[in-house]
Order: C-alpha cells, then structure tokens, then sequence
C-alpha cells in the first residue's frame, strides 16, 4: 500500500494497493521525515498495519484478514509523552491526555493501526497515527491517513498481516 501525495505542500494525496487507487487525505502539517507530537503531519516511512477497530454500532464488521476488534465506548489512545501509556491504546479514566477512539462524528467508524513509533516507541515522536476514515472534501487530518468508507472497504478486503502502508 503506497501513499503519494500530488505535491511538497499538498495535504491531499492518491493510495494504491495493487490495482485500486484511492483518493486521501494527509496530516494538516504535510509529509515529515521528522515527525514530532502535535506537529500534524503525515510520517514519511513504511508501517505494518496491525488491526482493525469498528463502531460495531454503525458499520458491519470489516471484511479484512488482519485482526479485527469492535470499539468500545472507553477505549482511547494515550499521547502524553510523559505517561507509561504514551501511544498505546487504553481504557477511560486516565489522567494523562488521550484521544478518544469513541467519536461523535464517522471518523474512527474503522481505524486501521499503524506500527509508527511503536517499537521502539520513542516519546514525544508521534502518537495515534492511524489510517481512518476521511471527512467530505478530504480536509487534512492530524497525522494519519484517510480514505472513504467505500475504498477503505475495498483496501482491507485485500489487507493481510503482511501488509504495509508506505507513506512518501
């Protein structure tokens, strides 16, 4: 799977995996080979994709052979560098700034999650960079990777545990 984007400052950019191709959205802050906390940009480099997360309350389950497990209304993602459970998934309550996983809007309906700065996980070098769902227009996301429902149907249809997302 293989993110380009159209141009250095683009915040939009094509996904192919194999014969499909997909429209995308990138992180607000472009493309980094320097990806730091907070800065909003896409991480340029190659990541394993490790599982899938679903509203089960919205959508039917993915179609996918990579492991697939439904969100929880409690389930979030830690991004405080400082916290043992920096870019980690979690369970609410915890003091230390987190994102929710359990949205208002259809963003994280499907959350795919990346390896980037995973092992070894280096704090303050980026959290929470997932491959989602994109908002109407493509508007930049935080960080990660964002496609349509529909093509992120058709993605992970063909996603396996040896699947890779390179970005740039």
């Amino acid at each position: 799977m293989r993110v380009r984007t159209l141009s250095a400052r683009s915040r939009t950019g094509l996904l192919q995996f194999g014969p499909l191709r997909a429209p995308c959205a990138i992180g607000r802050g472009g493309l980094s080979r320097r990806k730091r906390e907070g800065d909003g940009a896409s991480p340029v480099g190659q990541y394993r994709l490790i599982e899938v997360l679903y509203r089960a309350d919205r959508i039917a389950r993915p179609v996918t052979r990579l492991p697939v497990r439904a969100i929880r209304r409690d389930d979030i993602w830690c991004d405080d560098p400082e916290s043992a459970h920096y870019n980690r998934p979690a369970r609410a309550p915890l003091a230390a700034s987190h994102e929710k996983l359990w949205r208002d809007d259809h963003l994280y309906d499907v959350i795919v999650v990346l390896d980037h700065n995973r092992k070894p996980r280096v704090r303050g070098h980026g959290s929470a960079v997932f491959f989602h769902l994109a908002r109407p227009g493509y508007t930049p996301t935080e960080g990660c990777i964002a496609v349509k429902l529909a093509d992120m149907r058709r993605l992970l249809a063909r996603a396996g545990r040896d699947t890779y997302m390179r970005i740039g």
